[in-house]
C-alpha cells in the first residue's frame, strides 16, 4: 500500500485554454493556444461524493457535459492519481466555468485534459511526490488526447510544433511568435465529432501532395516567426480540409472566400471553427466584412503566452 494520501481540505483552482490545431499544412503537429480559458476548481470532499453528482458546470456545454464522475477531467484525474499510487481521487469534485466552445474544432477536450492533469499534479504534489516534468506532463496529455497538436499547446501556451521522435513518445517545441501576428476565430452554431472527421480522411494520398504540405509546413515556422506577410501562402493544405468539406461545407465556403481575400483561413483543428492568421487589430472586423450576414461569431482572442495555469492552491494535514 502507498502512502501517499490527497490531504484534507485540498483545493486548487486551474485554467486551461483553448487551442486550434493543424494550422493549415501542419496535421496532427502544429498548434496555438488561444486567449479563451475554462476554470476548474477542485477540492476533496469531506465524505463520499454521489457519483452523478461530482460536478458542477456552467457556459459552455452545461447542457449536456456529465456531472457524474465520468466527466472527462475527474478520469483524467482520478487515472493519473491511481497511476501514482495516490489515494483519493475518488473523492474529488468539480466546478467548472466553461468559455470554450464544445466540439467546435477549439480544443475543448485538450482543454479537460490538461485541466485533469494539472488537478492531479497538484494533488500529487500536495502528498508528498515532486513535479512531473515537462515531458512527463506531454505524455499524460497526449496518451488521453490522442495527439499532441491541441495537447501541447494547452500545456504549454504560444504555438507549438510537436513530433514523435519514438513511435510512443511526442515531444513539443514552443516558437517565438511575431510579435504582430493575430488570430481571429469564426465560430458557428453546429458541432462536429472529431472522431466523424477523422472518419473522412484517405488512408494514402498522393505523393505530390505530401511533398506540397511538407514545403508549406516549413514555410509556416519562417512565416510565424519572421514574416506574417507569408501566412497566406504557409497556410495552404493538401492533406485534410478538402477530405472533410463534406461534413463542414459552410466551414470551407467560410475558408474559400477568406482566402480569396487574402486573409490566411484554415480550418481550426477537426473544424468546424475557422481559425485566421493576420496582423493588425482589425483582424477580426476584416473578417466579419468578408462574412457579412455568415451568422458565426467572430472573435479576435489573444495568441495566449501561457497554458494550463494553476492560480490557487490549498490544503491542510489529515
Amino acid at each position: 500500500m502507498s502512502g501517499f494520501r490527497i490531504p484534507a481540505g485540498f483545493s486548487v483552482e486551474v485554467t486551461a485554454p483553448a487551442t486550434s490545431a493543424n494550422l493549415g499544412a501542419g496535421y496532427d503537429s502544429f498548434g496555438l493556444a488561444l486567449g479563451v480559458a475554462d476554470t476548474v476548481r477542485a477540492r476533496v470532499a469531506d465524505a463520499d461524493v454521489p457519483h452523478d453528482a461530482r460536478a458542477v458546470i456552467t457556459g459552455e456545454g452545461a447542457d449536456f457535459l456529465p456531472r457524474s464522475g465520468d466527466h472527462l477531467i475527474l478520469r483524467v484525474a482520478e487515472q493519473i492519481l491511481a497511476a501514482r499510487e495516490v489515494a483519493g481521487g475518488e473523492r474529488l469534485v468539480l466546478e467548472c466555468e466553461n468559455a470554450i466552445p464544445q466540439s467546435r474544432g477549439m480544443g475543448s477536450s485538450a482543454a479537460a485534459v490538461v485541466a485533469g492533469l494539472s488537478i492531479a499534479d497538484a494533488a500529487s504534489t500536495a502528498a508528498g511526490l515532486p513535479e512531473p516534468t515537462a515531458a512527463e506532463k506531454l505524455a499524460w496529455a497526449t496518451h488521453f488526447e490522442g495527439h499532441p497538436d491541441n495537447a501541447a499547446p494547452a500545456l504549454f501556451g504560444g504555438v507549438t510544433v510537436s513530433w514523435y521522435p519514438e513511435a510512443d513518445r511526442a515531444s513539443s517545441i514552443s516558437l517565438p511568435v511575431h510579435p504582430e501576428v493575430r488570430a481571429a476565430v469564426v465560430v458557428p452554431d453546429e458541432r462536429l465529432d472529431t472522431d466523424i472527421a477523422r472518419e473522412l480522411l484517405p488512408r494514402t494520398v498522393p505523393h505530390a501532395d505530401a511533398a506540397a504540405n511538407s514545403a508549406v509546413a516549413g514555410l509556416f515556422v519562417h512565416a510565424i516567426c519572421h514574416d506574417p506577410s507569408l501566412l497566406v501562402d504557409a497556410t495552404v493544405d493538401r492533406l485534410h480540409q478538402e477530405y472533410r468539406r463534406p461534413a463542414m461545407l459552410a466551414s470551407l465556403e467560410r475558408v474559400d472566400a477568406l482566402r480569396a481575400a487574402g486573409l490566411a483561413a484554415v480550418v481550426s483543428g477537426a473544424g468546424p471553427t475557422v481559425l485566421v492568421l493576420g496582423t493588425g487589430e482589425d483582424l477580426a472586423d476584416r473578417v466579419s466584412a468578408v462574412l457579412a450576414g455568415d451568422g458565426a461569431r467572430v472573435l479576435q482572442p489573444q495568441i495566449a503566452e501561457n497554458g494550463a495555469t494553476t492560480l490557487s492552491l490549498r490544503s491542510m494535514s489529515a
